[in-house]
């Protein structure tokens, strides 16, 4: 019994760590498409997020300049993407494949013209990356059956990135429903001529969602080069942007339902790890191409229909000219 409970708290110990950037982009993805801007450019400012994180803390040596740097290249990427979409009324979805094309080249690129190491980046070791955090008396705790397995797997020992992730559930679902921002935000993207007529810029009001859009990014692609990998390489983003995507859309634009979708795709994904190499009675090994593509297939047969009928935000992907 203890053997089968010790493997379900590694997977959920693995399950938190892969929603991570999942529960960053997500979120980032909300706040953008409750304005009413599509955004699937989230794959593109995590990757450039990544690149940049990790290009500058091997450069200074410091995790925390290296985070600083990704939260700007993101948040740089959302207003290009605002600049596109909102102030010259560009076609949304046009605009943020642009920037996933555009950075799945540029990253590698450049990093190959800085550091020589065949588009990566150097290994980051010391201050150039976040460090796990451990809750005091874990290892005395970690010898008691169940109780230590929970207390030293599941809820000690993760990056500060993984606590601050589901930190920003209950305050975002707070920031939507409860505050004037809020209401403002979700207005210009059911109805944005009653929030023009009432004087609220429509533009500014989508500028401000796509800037946090690109912060929360900026976070997900850190954690993904400085924290949860030691550095950057090519496209190491690995589809994590269309993932959050499609989470948010499982999750009918609601943080706790997204939240929950991140944790069931992650949980997916640590499962494929594991049962890489694993023969199953009567059937025999599976092959490592069909492990490795559950995830997706999970993420097609939920949005396929076994989710309820998921309703955009009313003016989602519709640029809004204003009557003169």
């Amino acid at each position: 019994m203890l053997e089968y409970f010790t493997i379900f708290s590694l997977l959920i110990d693995s399950t938190l760590r892969i929603a991570t950037p999942l529960v960053f982009a997500a979120l980032a993805g909300l706040f953008a498409e409750r304005s009413g801007v599509v955004d699937i450019g989230l794959e593109g400012k995590l990757l450039g997020a990544a690149f940049a994180a990790a290009a500058a803390a091997a450069i200074t040596g410091s995790a925390f300049i290296g985070l600083f740097a990704g939260i700007i290249c993101s948040v740089f990427l959302s207003l290009i993407h605002g600049f596109a979409c909102v102030t010259h009324k560009g076609d949304q979805v046009v605009s943020g494949m642009a920037i996933n094309i555009f950075v799945a080249g540029i990253g590698p690129t450049l990093a190959l013209a800085w550091f020589k190491l065949g588009g990566q980046t150097p290994q980051l070791s010391g201050d150039a990356r976040f460090s796990p955090l451990h809750f005091p008396g874990e290892e005395i705790i970690a010898n008691i059956p169940y109780i230590g397995l929970i207390y030293s797997e599941i809820l000690s020992g993760h990056n500060i990135f993984v606590y601050l992730a589901f930190i920003l559930i209950p305050i975002v679902s707070w920031i939507v429903y409860k505050t004037k921002f809020g209401l403002q935000l979700r207005a210009v993207g059911e109805n944005p001529e009653a929030v023009d007529t009432a004087g609220i810029s429509v533009d500014w009001m989508r500028y401000k969602a796509l800037i946090i859009t690109g912060l929360l990014c900026g976070f997900g692609g850190a954690y993904i080069s400085i924290a949860q990998n030691a550095g950057f390489i090519r496209n190491m983003s690995a589809g994590q942007g269309f993932l959050a995507l499609a989470a948010l859309i499982f999750g009918k634009w609601k943080p706790g339902l997204t939240l929950f979708a991140c944790l069931l795709f992650a949980f997916t994904d640590a499962l494929q790890a594991r049962l890489q190499g694993v023969a199953i009675p009567g059937i025999g090994v599976i092959p490592v191409q069909f492990i490795q593509a559950l995830p997706y297939i999970l993420t097609v047969i939920l949005l396929a229909g076994f989710i309820g009928k998921a309703v955009a935000p009313k003016a989602s992907g519709i640029p809004y000219i204003k009557e003169r």
